[in-house]
């Protein structure tokens, strides 16, 4: 007969098992919690969650607050931001291009004076060009921010047709404290780049790329994670300027005490 399946009684694994890993399930409970009690309060006093929104740009910024990737929405800043960090369908994750596990602070601009136009709209043309124009004017200004000078977005956002003034944005953290500690050591982060450069890397080597997109990508990552190695080894009492040659063979394998 049908009927609901028993789980043995006392399994803990298998209960257990059902769960996703506690960094996953945090950081879905973390992108969660900044949107939910995150808000944007209107002229008149209305405060809605900024979640709820349609119309946006939106930034990710990594441990070190550097910031890594800026994107767009017109179907709901919650909803997109959530699949960019936690579905591995999307282009920037698929490919490579993002670590989600690399994302420690979401910065969001909502447009709330786009809420009702949809692809139908007489306005969709106006608002999907101001749109275009914030992602670029944030994209831009980050960028000039990063010390890296560059943002790992595989495209540039496209120049701007309209002139427009920046709204407010709202930023916060997606991690609590103990995935902070989990995750944040710059050793782990290492770990983390050097295998996201191996898969970027591998993504180039078997696609035909007709730009040269995700290789600057690569070139940024591989920035990103010398400059990581480079304040780990400085930390740690390493000299400024000194490259590991075969001359320092012996002490690059001695192991930290």
């Amino acid at each position: 007969m049908g009927g609901k399946k028993r789980e043995p009684a006392g399994d803990v694994s298998v209960t257990a098992t059902r769960r996703p890993p506690l960094e996953t399930d945090e950081l879905r409970k973390g992108i969660q919690r900044f949107f939910r009690e995150t808000f944007h309060e209107s002229e008149t006093g209305a405060k809605r969650p900024v979640g709820g929104f349609r119309w946006g740009v939106y930034a990710f910024y990594d441990y070190d607050g550097e910031p890594i990737y800026v994107g767009q929405t017109k179907e709901k800043l919650s909803g997109r931001v959530g699949r960019h960090l936690t579905n591995q369908r999307t282009d920037a994750v698929a490919m490579s291009v993002l670590d989600p596990f690399e994302v420690a602070d979401i910065e969001v601009w909502p447009l709330p004076e786009f809420e009702g136009v949809g692809s139908k709209h007489p306005d969709f043309k106006t608002a999907k060009a101001h749109l275009d124009a914030l992602e670029h004017m944030i994209f831009t200004r980050l960028r000039k921010q990063s010390r890296f000078g560059v943002i790992l977005n595989e495209k540039d956002p496209p120049a701007p047709t309209v002139e427009i003034i920046e709204p407010p944005s709202f930023r916060g953290t997606i991690l609590n404290d103990q995935i902070r500690e989990l995750r944040g050591h710059p050793d782990s982060r290492l770990a983390r780049r050097a295998l996201t450069v191996s898969k970027l890397a591998q993504v180039i080597s078997e696609r035909e790329l007709k730009g040269l997109g995700l290789r600057r990508v690569l070139l940024a990552q591989a920035s990103r994670m010398r400059w990581l190695a480079e304040q780990r080894f400085l930390a740690l009492g390493g000299e400024a300027g000194v490259e590991v040659g075969p001359e320092d063979e012996d002490e690059a394998t001695d192991t930290e005490e």
